[in-house]
């Protein structure tokens, strides 16, 4: 007998909650949210096109009279509708207890809408009222990300300018006074590292497998600060993954070796935000290095061949990335968001592949770099948004418009994975118009 087991495990997920023993509260709660947007070409998103995050270069025709990316786009869908569980429990070690479960149907699969695991963690905590001290272990939003998210209506959040990923994790965090800690370890599972597809195939594609092969997890310490309105923090993210395990003999090209290929990267950023009254104004700035996990167009590169093994040298790619959110009102919310976003290029020149007679004869006369989107925007040189919005909210219901702005600029690459400032520098933008209903229960 054939099963339906999405709508029996969002009953017994709802169920949860009238079976919780005495010694823990279970408290449901969510909303139904449905979007309506409309793009003026074809965009990078996901989510089935509600997370919006860049337009693409243009694609022209053969007789270049017409850009096969400047193609109008409209949807009406309800994906990110959420349902969740708070959990609080007794004491344990003298330390307050609790958790969560979170999901929403944002899983994409044959059918389009899957449902997809956002938050399952548990907490502990503890608070003298001057000392505080949480630890967190299972999937909860990335250090960089965490709750605090700029007032857009748009299901990205800010992305590709904000940091955007869920991972799996073991978290600290701790305040004395007013100024305090965070010190976390990641891996990945839903938000992932771009790299090549096999030993033999050099193809981009996102995996887990980039990370989990390189054992050691990723890594992030901030200092915080917090008083009255405001809160602040100061970090820095490093990470090490591992791009292939096996290559191509470069003496004999129908033998693989096994080869130790890492790849290093260290992201300070700076985070601020300030709430009085009815104003809140957010931002963040960061010198991104190898960021594809969190949902930006920051990858590596192939800068070196060692011709003894066939393995690759790398070196991760840099952006300057940032953006500013003021918004004002509660009943009646208006708010504005800038971002922007810069390559840099590499510290080190890439390795063509045009040069040296490589065995790999798809990538001959170019470079190799990893990135969100694969090669789609490997010319990318910057990205930058204006996106003013307007939101009503009454009570559990609100409804919302929001105008996207996104522009991009794209060029020929150089030889540190920079963008010439040359005659092949052009720019492309996107117009997207959102509309959000939305019930909280």
């Amino acid at each position: 007998m054939h099963i339906q087991r999405r709508p029996f495990l969002l009953f017994a997920i709802l169920a949860l909650s009238s079976m919780a023993s005495a010694q823990v509260k279970v408290t449901p709660y969510g909303f139904v949210r449905t979007y309506l947007n409309f793009d003026t070409r074809k965009t990078f998103t996901a989510i089935g096109g509600e997370y919006n995050m860049m337009p693409y270069d243009e694609e022209w025709n053969a007789d270049h009279s017409a850009d096969l990316n400047a193609v109008p786009h409209a949807q009406l869908q309800a994906f990110t509708t959420r349902v969740g569980l708070q959990l609080e429990g007794p004491s344990v070690w003298g330390m307050e207890s609790g958790g969560k479960v979170e999901v929403d149907f944002g899983g994409f699969g044959t059918t389009n809408s899957l449902l997809r695991i956002r938050h399952a963690y548990i907490r502990l905590a503890n608070n003298d009222g001057h000392n505080r001290m949480e630890y967190l272990a299972g999937q909860a939003w990335h250090p960089l990300c965490g709750d605090i998210m700029p007032d857009v209506i748009g299901m990205a959040s800010g992305a590709p300018f904000r940091p955007h990923s869920r991972a799996p994790q073991i978290r600290a965090t701790g305040y004395r006074g007013r100024w305090g800690f965070t010190a976390a370890m990641l891996y990945q599972l839903q938000f992932m590292n771009n790299g090549p597809a096999s030993a033999t195939n050099p193809e981009s594609v996102a995996s887990i497998d980039f990370a989990s092969n390189a054992i050691l997890p990723e890594g992030f310490l901030g200092i915080n600060y917090k008083h009255g309105g405001w809160y602040a923090q100061a970090g820095v993210d490093a990470q090490v993954i591992r791009p292939r395990t096996h290559a191509i003999d470069p003496m004999d090209t129908a033998v693989v070796k096994k080869v130790e290929e890492f790849v290093g990267s260290i992201t300070p950023t700076v985070y601020a935000q300030y709430e009085a009254d009815r104003w809140s104004i957010k931002g963040r700035v960061m010198l991104a290095q190898n960021t594809s996990h969190l949902n930006q167009p920051v990858g590596y590169a192939v800068t070196g061949v060692n011709y003894i093994d066939g393995s690759w040298v790398y070196t991760p790619m840099r952006s300057a990335i940032g953006y500013l959110n003021a918004a004002y009102g509660q009943r009646y919310k208006l708010n504005l968001f800038l971002g922007y976003l810069k390559n840099l290029g590499c510290s080190r020149p890439l390795h063509d592949f045009g040069d040296d007679g490589n065995p790999i004869p798809s990538y001959l006369g170019g470079y190799l770099i990893y990135m969100k989107g694969g090669t789609l925007f490997t010319g990318l040189n910057s990205v930058w948004r204006i996106a003013p919005s307007f939101c009503y909210n009454a009570g559990a219901f609100s409804i919302g418009i929001e105008y996207e702005l996104t522009g991009a600029t794209y060029g020929k690459i150089s030889s540190n994975g920079s963008i010439k400032l040359d005659d092949t520098l052009h720019h492309v933008i996107n117009h997207r118009l959102c509309t959000m209903v939305k019930y909280n229960f």
